[in-house]
């Protein structure tokens, strides 16, 4: 197994911890054994993927690295999500099992019987429908399973433009291309053998692109702490007891770290971080100078996105000089600026940032072709939807976004799902979700009304309740105003910038 290499140098050595306890390579090589051959030996067809909707823990860990090692397909689902909205993510994904923790055991079960999903395993519950995990790792012989036949990547799941979730093939550059399983392990050792020594920490939901890397460089042979929650203060303990030398945060994640006291803040040694690359969302220049003074240049930007992987890569000592950029773009992947009339601007001109992706390759959405086609201004050239520049010296700066699109502490949201939601309700006749200002998060979601009846309009409490009953909750607005008018055209249509504005203090109407 890829344990095999730290399991016969260091078999006593902590191969994966959580709150519940720590495992050790030797225990985590049985542990991928049976588990993977358990799979195995479920005969899952050559497109059935496996659902993983759990909170952080290790057996979350383990549930994606026995997939890799299977050569099964996982599909990472949002904890906070629906029966309803699992169940469609399910069934589009064509998952044939489901993995579920403690906390969404009773949801995923519910889900499981909407999407005609008949195998749940499930950690730490008693949930009837549920086949406890031990049962299903003990089924398993501890022998070395098969390692011929090829890998498969994650299928990810991002919230949808017109109101339903799209699925996102995982791209090579974030999944090592290999023919065999085998082959792909040893591209994730070879991976770790030049990244940052010493255990890492996954603080992150781990159904995240970027904390979900942890997991494979765990399959690479990197010691992997990971937590259930963000606690600022447990994080610091995490990383000063297990002397953790990387983890991967958002923003928010910083601005929570700096609001501790400063005597707090000193308690906890923090040294030993070498590689803390961030993610999700624009930063605040001042939230970064802060942490980079406070942990040192270790802070690297990234800027990509789910369907991508990193397109660009900023670090501390460059940022120190280019503030703001989000760095210089990474083969195999080339910027085009694209102007309004589709053609190409020089340096310094403000357009629709694209990619050309050297390989050919592009961006793939499963089951759309529509959207694939949209996503690209011709073959392998694609855009994430964002506005920006390049300066003289290859930096990019992102100045604006083309969708609707509201980022929420790092986690993307698609106004239409809650638009869809809201307008279901009796008391509204029209709807539309924008993305306002919030220190901690950049961005939160807010719903401008038009009542039925506008002497009597709905009241806030009784929208949020509405809502909330269809949507997992951190795609609910976080605010609502009741409005004479959206301004739709003749059309039909409503310009969410001009919608956004009066509740920005620039002319920029985007968080960070």
């Amino acid at each position: 197994m890829a344990a095999a290499a730290p399991a016969g140098s260091n078999p006593d050595g902590m191969a994966l911890a959580d709150e519940q306890g720590e495992i050790t390579w030797a225990r985590l090589d049985t542990l991928l054994n049976r588990a993977t051959n358990a799979l195995l030996s479920l005969g899952l067809g050559p497109e059935q993927r496996i659902g993983v909707f759990a909170n952080n823990s290790a057996e979350t860990v383990l549930a994606y690295l026995v997939g890799l090692h299977a050569g099964v397909s996982s599909i990472p689902i949002n904890f906070h999500l629906t029966a309803e909205e699992v169940a469609y993510i399910l069934a589009d994904a064509g998952a044939g099992l489901l993995f579920v923790g403690p906390e969404t055991a009773e949801t995923g079960v519910a889900a499981a019987a909407m999407a005609g999903v008949g195998r749940i395993i499930g950690w730490r519950t008693n949930t009837a429908g549920v086949t406890p995990w031990l049962d299903f790792v003990g089924a398993g012989p501890d022998v070395e399973p098969p390692s011929h036949q090829p890998p498969r990547p994650y299928l990810h799941y991002t919230s949808g433009t017109t109101g339903r979730p799209k699925g996102a093939v995982t791209p090579p550059t974030m999944f090592p291309a290999a023919d065999t399983v085998a082959g792909f392990f040893q591209a994730l050792r070879d991976q770790v053998a030049v990244a940052a020594p010493g255990p890492g920490l996954a603080v992150g939901p781990l159904y995240h692109t970027g904390p979900l890397g942890s997991t494979r460089q765990l399959g690479g042979g990197k010691p992997l702490v990971t937590l259930k929650r963000f606690d600022p203060e447990t994080v610091l303990a995490t990383i000063e007891r297990h002397r953790i030398t990387s983890v991967l945060m958002v923003p928010t994640h910083f601005q929570r770290l700096l609001a501790l006291p400063a005597d707090v803040r000193a308690r906890y040694d923090v040294s030993s971080l070498m590689a803390v690359p961030h993610t999700g969302a624009a930063c605040p220049q001042d939230v970064k100078r802060a942490m980079i003074d406070w942990f040192g240049p270790v802070l690297m930007e990234a800027y990509g996105g789910t369907e991508s992987g990193t397109t660009n890569l900023i670090t501390s000592e460059e940022w120190l000089l280019k503030p703001g950029s989000v760095g210089k773009t990474l083969p195999p992947f080339e910027l085009l600026v694209i102007g309004e009339d589709g053609q190409e601007l020089p340096q310094g001109g403000v357009g629709q940032l694209y990619f050309r992706d050297t390989t050919g390759r592009g961006i793939i959405y499963h089951n759309d072709p529509v959207k694939t086609a949209a996503a690209h201004l011709r073959p392998g050239v694609f855009t994430l939807g964002e506005v920006g520049y390049v300066d003289e010296d290859g930096y990019v700066f992102i100045t604006d976004r083309v969708s609707d699109m509201i980022v929420s502490g790092g986690v993307n949201i698609y106004p239409a799902e809650a638009e869809q939601a809201l307008i279901q309700h009796p008391d509204v006749v029209d709807v539309a979700v924008i993305g306002v200002p919030n220190l901690a998060m950049g961005e939160e979601v807010k719903a401008l009304i038009m009542a039925r009846d506008p002497s009597k309009p709905p009241a806030r409490e009784a929208l949020d309740a509405f809502a909330r009953e269809r949507l997992a909750g951190f795609k609910c607005p976080r605010s609502y105003e009741v409005v004479d008018s959206l301004g739709r055209n003749a059309m039909g249509k409503v310009n969410k910038r001009e919608l956004r504005r009066p509740y920005w203090p620039t002319d920029r109407t985007i968080g960070g």
